[in-house]
């Protein structure tokens, strides 16, 4: 019976970990606004949209620390593999996270040692960094890496480390082509998302700024679906890793597009975030009068993504594969934490929907209605 629950309960985390990730993904609208503000000429506009995304930049922050403590709590196999042997790509989105915090917190005060525009280029380098390397990241999950499993070596005195690494300890990984069509995928999806926030979210008198965001909702919108089909091409014709009956792991032709199949309920919701995040890109960018296409996407977005890392996971899937050495490669079932660990969080999940309600709440009242300079003047606080 304790297994049968261990089971379920190692199905129910995953699930949890993957509504993060698209939860994190949808919340990178941030990031894309903040690479669109340099192309603002008028100072005033300018610090309008920097603080349409300053009310909003600590919900992007908390999501990734809480997405880690996640991956930490639940699978902390995958946290020391992951973060520990692949840490020049964790350690280069840590630095563009920590560059965007002190952005937001020096940027528009006196004195500042740098001077705004070296905050907004930091603000720029957080919003590209960022989101190519979180995508890399998440297609690393797929695509796998080079790095061995020794659970017998946390024994060894002189060297306590379960999981070693190539010598370029994420290089490699970064640089790798289906990884980079994720992570530019990721970059200009969040560029879209930004450009849909600004439409929805900011209101200044002309048509010049909702018609250059429009436009910036079309171009960045089709580089995205570009660079989508072009990952996903890769992702359903690559092979994949499964675990059979016996333990032994055996690599799988076209194994995310059965995965797709076999979980007939993850792809009808995979293709249903598809069809949102399109309809919420073309409305916005055709039809002047449409201003909620944000919603649309964000929406979508977290359908489509969270059925992504679903799919990486579930169906005796290696969540993160290795490449050199397919019996290291990582599995809910061998990478999770204890049956008594993830039942005590399991309780503490019930209390979610009441943190989203309350995050819920908070946008709503931080962003309606749409933010103007009037309002911005009457601000004590001003990023």
């Amino acid at each position: 019976m304790e297994t049968l629950h261990m089971e379920a309960l190692q199905i129910y985390w995953w699930f949890v970990i993957s509504l993060l990730g698209g939860l994190l993904v949808f919340l990178l609208f941030v990031q894309g606004g903040q690479t669109m503000i340099w192309s603002e000429s008028d100072t005033n506009r300018k610090s309008l949209l920097v603080n349409a995304l300053g009310r909003k930049w600590e919900l992007t922050f908390t999501t990734l620390v809480t997405f880690g403590g996640a991956f930490f709590a639940s699978f902390p196999l995958y946290y020391s593999t992951s973060f520990g042997g692949a840490y020049w790509l964790w350690m280069l989105i840590l630095v563009s996270f920590i560059l965007q915090a002190v952005s937001y917190e020096f940027r528009s005060k006196p004195g500042n040692v740098f001077g705004t525009a070296a905050y907004d280029a930091f603000l720029w380098i957080n919003g590209f960094i960022g989101c190519v390397l979180l995508g890399v990241a998440v297609a690393m999950q797929f695509f796998g890496a080079d790095f061995e499993v020794s659970r017998g070596s946390i024994l060894d005195g002189n060297s306590p480390v379960i999981s070693t690494w190539n010598s370029s300890h994420g290089f490699d990984v970064i640089f790798a082509i289906p990884n980079l069509l994720l992570g530019f995928a990721v970059y200009f999806l969040a560029r879209t998302m930004g450009a849909l926030f600004f439409i929805e979210s900011v209101k200044v008198t002309g048509t010049d700024f909702y018609k250059r965001n429009r436009f910036r909702v079309l171009v960045n919108g089709t580089i995205f679906v570009l660079l989508f089909l072009a990952f996903l091409f890769a992702l359903f014709t690559s092979d994949g890793y499964s675990r059979m009956a016996d333990g032994m792991v055996v690599k799988v032709p076209y194994k995310y597009f059965f995965n797709l199949v076999d979980l007939w309920w993850i792809g009808a919701v995979f293709l249903i975030g598809v069809l949102m995040v399109l309809y919420g890109v073309l409305s916005s960018a055709f039809n002047t009068k449409f201003r909620h296409g944000f919603w649309w996407v964000a929406i979508g977005v977290v359908f489509a993504v969270t059925s992504l890392f679903c799919i990486s996971g579930y169906n005796n899937t290696a969540f993160l594969p290795s490449t050199t050495h397919p019996e290291s490669s990582l599995f809910i079932t061998n990478a999770s934490s204890s049956y008594f660990t993830l039942k005590v969080m399991a309780w503490v999940t019930v209390l979610l929907p009441v943190v989203i309600g309350y995050i819920a709440y908070v946008w709503h009242k931080m962003t309606s209605p749409a933010i103007t300079n009037d309002e911005l003047s009457k601000e004590d606080h001003i990023y």
